[in-house]
């Protein structure tokens, strides 16, 4: 047991994953950065799941003459880990590699432990796509949403925004919708000489995976900024959504009466409108009583994943002072 000095943080999203090594005083050892190691992205699923995480992590470990003998505890947020099915075999892959003790979830949960000093909390995803995750008090957790469907409220983040934006030209132009200023900005950005080749245009772009999400989204905020009705239900609708989520997995988990609410994904820290955050604060004040504390997620998130696994080390939440060295780290390591 004395030998098992070491934690391993990773971070697997859709496009990258960071696999952090440190000790268990909170000091950094190793880093890799590198793919995906999501099941979602290969034809094989797990088992390339399995041979790119051990992979690495067999890397991470050689390089730095130890073995899995000497790792006290794993933490891994993985993109694809939202349904009991997936987690469940996403669990056998980490155990395959040869972890005993660790946690394993979808990486909206490392935003709850990188954003909240307390370790426990409700983190809302408001990237390209949009999930929510909560740890209460106890450790409990629960996802809501994140599987890319209306079917569980996912009605936020940049494609969907995105999508909605272009639907309302549309609508204006085929379907007796409300004027809107964003119709202008959205012919001009996708040089679509005109409406009759509107559909055949924004199709092509979206099944070409083409279309220019950040700057639609833009035309949203700065249409919505000028009081565009259009825009200003969108947001509104996304921000209810938003709140839906974040309420529901509050109350269905067993918070006390102060939350903390961790705010994550490009929409939410780069958004360039007040008016989705403050429809959202809105909204979730007329559904719950609970005292809410905001806070944007400033660090990476891949910073959860080495806290959780000192926590599950040291079995309980770091002090300040670890905390801030981890953060100092993995900030100087993270490559966006």
């Amino acid at each position: 047991m004395n030998d098992k000095k070491y934690i391993i943080g990773v971070d697997g999203g859709n496009s990258k994953t960071d696999y952090f090594l440190f000790d268990i005083q909170g000091n950094f050892v190793d880093h890799i950065h590198t793919g995906t190691c999501s099941h979602e992205q290969f034809p094989d699923a797990y088992l390339s799941s399995f041979r790119i995480m051990n992979e690495n992590i067999q890397d991470l470990l050689t390089r730095n003459q130890l073995t899995m003998e000497h790792i006290a505890a794993g933490a891994f947020g993985l993109a694809g880990a939202d349904i009991p099915s997936q987690k469940e075999n996403l669990c056998q892959v980490i155990e395959r590699i040869g972890f005993t003790h660790y946690a394993m979830d979808n990486d909206s949960f490392l935003g709850v432990k990188a954003g909240s000093e307390k370790g426990f909390g409700i983190c809302s995803i408001n990237g390209s796509g949009s999930s929510t995750g909560g740890i209460s008090p106890s450790g409990k957790r629960l996802q809501i949403g994140g599987v890319g469907s209306e079917l569980s409220g996912d009605e936020a983040g940049g494609f969907f925004l995105a999508r909605k934006v272009l639907r309302a030209v549309y609508d204006f132009f085929y379907r007796m919708g409300p004027e809107t200023e964003m119709t202008d900005p959205v012919m001009k950005l996708l040089q679509i000489p005109s409406k009759e080749l509107f559909i055949e245009y924004t199709l092509n772009g979206i099944q070409k995976r083409t279309s220019p999400t950040t700057k639609l989204v833009q035309i949203l905020f700065s249409a919505a900024d000028n009081g565009d009705s259009v825009a200003l239900n969108i947001i509104d609708n996304t921000a209810k959504q938003l709140a839906y989520s974040t309420v529901g997995c509050m109350h269905n988990l067993d918070f006390d009466h102060e939350v903390d609410i961790i705010l994550a994904g490009s929409v939410w820290v780069k958004a360039e409108s007040p008016l989705l955050l403050q429809n959202f604060k809105n909204h979730i004040a007329n559904l719950t009583n609970h005292s809410c504390n905001y806070i944007l997620l400033q660090v990476p998130p891949a910073t959860g994943a080495v806290l959780w696994a000192l926590e599950l080390a040291y079995g309980h939440p770091v002090n300040l002072d670890t905390r801030l060295k981890v953060i100092e780290a993995v900030e100087q390591h993270n490559i966006l």
